[in-house]
């Protein structure tokens, strides 16, 4: 892929959003939605990690799931929030990928 395709790209991506921000922004949306519009990212990207630790190929028992469980596991019991979340899997990552 070139730098051009890329640039454009990126900037078709930022327009969208933009696009959905001022558009979609002013519209009003029923309360029992905002809480789900509010969950989809972290859903999305809880989607995205298992399936790119456990996915299509074959299972790997490594550093990567050990971090997903954590952060499955601190999510579960404790409902912290995102980032923390996040930093929490990082660590617990490294620190496996260290020992091993």
């Amino acid at each position: 892929m070139t730098w051009t395709s890329i640039i454009v790209l990126a900037a078709g991506a930022y327009l969208f959003k933009l696009a959905g921000l001022e558009g979609l922004g002013r519209l009003p949306v029923a309360t029992r939605w905002v809480r789900v519009i509010e969950l989809l990212p972290a859903a999305l990207l809880a989607g995205l990690i298992v399936t790119q630790t456990v996915g299509p190929h074959d299972v790997v028992v490594d550093a990567r799931l050990a971090g997903v469980i954590a952060g499955a596991l601190l999510t579960a019991t404790r409902r912290a929030p995102f980032i923390a979340v996040v930093v929490v899997s990082a660590l617990v990552t490294a620190v496996v990928r260290a020992v091993s």
